[in-house]
């Protein structure tokens, strides 16, 4: 696919845009001013794959735990602002690496203008955020409701608000929990704009559905080479958004690294607990992130050497044993309840 270039934004110590790799987002679901457990998450979020992270700043208290937080965690961290301008200023004066505003709900233009100076004096990024549920009264009733054609022009006009005060160190944001409405928003200002553009499919549902949802829709827009950071948005864990999010940028060629685990849908053929020992097998190649590799877990002996064949490693079963294979060349024999101990030793090899 070819990536649309954007212009680079620097925030913390990562670079984003300009062909930069997608970085993950997730953000945190704690209490901000409980430093220890907002902490806590982040380091699991990090562990998990997380590139930048976000939390929210409703009060002051929040906005003044950030420079306690930012000294214990190791990826850049983002201020969420909605309504106080004085938050976003306060965030910004104690270590938030990006602020997200939506310039339509903190004040008037001295407000917005206050916040676009402090964001200036410290050359902090400003994420210009709007969500097809926040589209302002004369967008609804110019496009008959909310659209995706609203939902841009509600995004730049906010954006040409921020140029107009002299600063255009910006990352947009437009989300809908709509896909198909989404994916025609990111068509449209990828047009329009060289901004980095942060995508994801916002309020998109519990772990289950809400994969579904997000895998769709970030797939679409990043095989259009659209998108420079994403966030899958989950009404769960925030470190299942990191997974999903990574799985998704590794199907589609834009993460390099970590074990793939092919599997088969199982048949009338399988005679081994092939789902159960699929999902261990995930599970215990979580610890070999730093290999590039693919594993396969194969139901039956019948084809399972022949579609192993194509994985680094894999296990194909059969009556109470399965084949160890590597590189396409069956090993051993292994019982069925030593075969996740066998591959796993291969793995150290490895």
């Amino acid at each position: 696919m070819d990536r649309k270039q954007t212009r680079v934004v620097k925030i913390g110590d990562r670079l984003i845009g300009g062909g930069n790799p997608v970085l993950i987002q997730s953000m945190c679901n704690t209490k901000t001013n409980d430093v220890k457990a907002t902490v806590a998450q982040i380091l699991k979020l990090e562990a998990a794959g997380c590139d930048i992270i976000r939390v929210a700043v409703p009060d002051r208290e929040s906005a003044e735990s950030l420079k306690e937080i930012k000294r214990q965690i190791h990826i850049p961290l983002v201020a969420d602002i909605h309504f106080d301008y004085r938050l976003a200023i306060a965030a910004m004066e104690n270590g938030a690496d990006k602020i997200r505003i939506n310039p339509g709900n903190i004040g008037g233009a001295d407000r917005v203008a206050a916040v676009v100076n402090k964001a200036k004096e410290l050359s902090i990024p400003i994420r210009v955020g709007v969500n097809s549920g926040s589209l302002e009264k004369e967008l609804l009733e110019k496009y008959s409701g909310v659209t995706a054609e609203g939902i841009v022009e509600s995004a730049l006009n906010k954006v040409k608000m921020i140029e107009n005060l002299g600063y255009d160190n910006l990352v947009i944001s437009i989300k809908s929990s709509d896909v198909m409405m989404c994916i025609r928003a990111h068509e449209l200002i990828a047009r329009e704009t060289d901004y980095p553009l942060h995508v994801g499919i916002t309020e998109s549902g519990t772990v289950k559905s809400g994969t579904i949802k997000s895998s769709v829709g970030l797939g679409v827009i990043l095989y259009e080479g659209i998108g420079d950071t994403i966030r899958v948005s989950l009404t769960g864990d925030p470190v299942d958004e990191v997974i999903t999010a990574k799985h998704i940028l590794k199907t589609l060629g834009l993460r390099k690294g970590g074990i793939e685990v092919v599997s088969c849908p199982t048949c009338g053929r399988t005679r081994i607990d092939l789902i159960s020992l699929a999902n261990k097998v995930e599970a215990m190649t979580a610890e070999f992130e730093h290999l590039d590799i693919k594993v396969a877990v194969m139901g039956c002996i019948v084809n399972g050497p022949g579609e192993a064949r194509e994985a680094d490693i894999g296990i194909a079963g059969g009556v109470g044993e399965g084949l160890l294979i590597k590189k396409g060349q069956i090993i051993r024999k292994v019982p069925e309840e030593k075969l996740l101990d066998a591959l796993r030793d291969e793995l150290m090899k490895m």
